[in-house]
């Protein structure tokens, strides 16, 4: 007999029913933890794309040449509480329809220098000089109290600026090797072949030697593609637009530029958010589930699903004259399988076997008030500029172009 899946509840949700269910006199039902969690991140990429990483994202980690051209993103990551049969081995038996083969290796990482965790400097980070200018807000005019300014100068070495990430949005990871007795995740050393234009509608299953069998049907297929536009006003300000997304959830932008000193030196950094609350970071650069966009769109902090503009006030331009890092994330839908369902009786202690979460969202990336990257992409701009460096999430790019290193 084959394993079922049962579509069911949100983590969240489940932690809610939980703590209402051992909140009343008459139902004490025992809840035991999944063996294994599996987790699916789904993302949809055009134009400059930015691809989470390290939870805060990097800007620049993939350019697409403009067009309406689309990238599809995929990562897969099984966390369990039980020791490996043998070698910790584990595959994605995939549907025939995403044509990416039979089956996707989920590898163990080795151990290795110990990365920066979400919120903290690398370890390499070169303290910048300058200022960090935070706006927030769509309109005109920025809003009261702004610029909010950060002086790096007066920032510890190694530390993150005080209050500059939303601490009231965590970002939730999943399984991690932090936080599982054995792990293994795609993309991988040995296998990292980008999906293509496959369809992940279907049947999905999930075997290892660290694991019980996951097996989940998928309904939802790749979000659809965001396509921003960028137009100057009168003002200064600049209006963003972009095309409605049909399974959005909502909306969050955000923009980076820098400003130099007349002898060239970039000195001050600014960025700023569509949130009208000052919130930057956090979750707002992860995938988010639908039950929170909402609350974050009854605050103001996500713009609903319904608007397609938002105006970039005259103030941010004036201080990056230049041009401008821009991203806009669509979140999407998420869907949640539990093995085995709840049991109907509250006194039947529910032995949970696996959980699995498959999150969805579309991001674009686009230049404000620079030149037309898709022309350059696609050739008509014979200037070579030099290649950017890599740098590790925010932190990097922070320390990359405050300092003059690039990014």
């Amino acid at each position: 007999m084959s394993v079922r899946s049962i579509p069911f509840l949100s983590a969240s949700a489940i932690a809610a029913l939980t703590l209402a269910t051992a909140a009343t006199p008459q139902a004490r039902q025992t809840v035991t933890p999944p063996k294994a969690r599996y987790a699916m991140d789904v993302g949809t990429m055009s134009g400059m794309a930015g691809m989470a990483g390290g939870g805060m994202g990097s800007a620049l980690s993939m350019m697409m040449g403009g067009g309406g051209k689309e990238a599809h993103e995929l990562r897969l990551r099984l966390g369990s509480t039980l020791t490996p049969t043998g070698g910790p081995n584990a595959d994605h038996f995939v549907p025939a329809s995403l044509r990416m083969g039979k089956s996707l290796p989920l590898v163990t990482p080795t151990p290795g220098p110990a990365r920066a965790e979400p919120g903290e400097m690398p370890k390499d980070f070169q303290r910048p000089k300058g200022r960090l200018l935070l706006f927030w807000g769509c309109g005109e005019r920025a809003g009261p109290g702004q610029p909010v300014v950060i002086d790096f100068a007066k920032v510890a070495a190694g530390q993150m600026p005080p209050n500059l990430f939303s601490t009231n949005i965590p970002a939730d990871r999943g399984p991690m090797p932090s936080n599982s007795r054995t792990y293994g995740d795609w993309p991988n050393s040995r296998s990292n072949k980008a999906p293509g234009n496959g369809s992940l509608v279907g049947q999905h299953r999930i075997a290892g030697t660290y694991s019980p069998e996951i097996s989940f049907a998928l309904q939802q297929d790749w979000m659809a593609g965001l396509n921003a536009r960028n137009a100057a006003m009168p003002s200064g300000a600049v209006n963003l637009s972009w095309n409605a997304v049909p399974t959005a959830t909502g909306y969050y932008a955000w923009a980076f530029g820098a400003n130099g000193d007349p002898n060239g030196q970039r000195t001050d950094m600014i960025w700023w958010s569509s949130s009208m609350t000052r919130e930057f970071g956090g979750g707002l650069w992860d995938w988010l589930p639908p039950e929170v966009v909402a609350r974050l769109v009854t605050q103001k902090v996500v713009m609903p699903p319904q608007q397609t503009s938002c105006t970039i006030p005259s103030a941010v331009r004036q201080a990056s004259p230049q041009f401008m890092m821009g991203n806009l994330t669509a979140y999407g839908p998420e869907a949640n399988f539990v093995y085995p369902p709840r049991p109907a009786n509250p006194r039947e202690p529910w032995n949970q076997e696996w959980t699995a979460r498959v999150r969805y969202r579309s991001t674009t990336g686009v230049m404000i008030g620079g030149p037309d990257m898709g022309a350059a992409m696609r050739g008509e701009d014979e200037r070579e500029e030099p290649k950017p460096k890599k740098c590790k999430g925010v932190g990097g790019m922070l320390g990359g172009m405050l300092s003059g290193r690039g990014c």
